[in-house]
């Protein structure tokens, strides 16, 4: 490939994802912020209990068949607008407990397996909360585990872009590279000293 062709590629790759991952970008800048300062989500918490009862057919007293344990979630998360992914369902001889869980957000099920009687607590711990765990990938699943890989290798494309086109400046590309590598010490140099 011609020079002036690649140069015109990396120009092109570098604005045009730079455009398309404008948004991923800055999500992820502002969350860095956000998971480094802890104390600005501090007591946003918001803690709702609900009870109820539910068909002892469904959680099996006898322990005749298995407790039905898509439909108690279901029941439970129209009952009470509980948002989330099953992420535990447990069932011992006396009590069946749900987990649901989502970026900022879980909510925790007690049933009585003798009355078919529950208690849930929800917790949403608040919208920024919420960004710091998808920042983080917790409690997302494997679709939003894809989306930060593409967003981070669209960041890196971009990166490597942006640095590759300074050789095709001709007049700028000893200050540039100067400058790429102060700012690649300085950041090694507080990486070691800053921890």
């Amino acid at each position: 490939m011609p020079i002036r062709n690649f140069n015109s590629l990396l120009r092109w790759l570098h604005l045009y994802l730079s455009m398309f991952g404008f948004a991923a970008l800055f999500f992820f800048a502002f969350t860095g912020i956000t998971l480094n300062h802890p104390g600005w989500t501090e007591g946003k918490q918001k803690i709702s209990s609900y009870s109820g009862t539910i068909d002892q057919s469904l959680i099996s007293v006898d322990n005749s068949a298995p407790a039905d344990t898509v439909k108690i979630s279901e029941l439970i998360r129209k009952n009470h607008q509980i948002r989330g992914r099953v992420t535990d369902f447990r069932i011992d001889e006396t009590e069946c407990s749900i987990s649901f869980t989502g970026p900022g957000y879980r909510a925790d099920v007690f049933i009585d397996r003798s009355s078919g009687s529950y208690e849930v607590t929800a917790t949403s711990a608040g919208f920024v909360t919420a960004l710091n765990d998808l920042h983080k990938g917790r409690d997302t699943g494997p679709g939003w585990s894809r989306v930060m890989d593409i967003s981070a290798i669209i960041m890196m494309i971009v990166s490597i872009t942006g640095f590759l086109m300074i050789f095709y400046i001709c007049r700028k590309k000893k200050p540039g590279l100067i400058v790429a590598i102060i700012g690649a010490l300085t950041f090694i140099a507080l990486c070691i000293l800053l921890n």
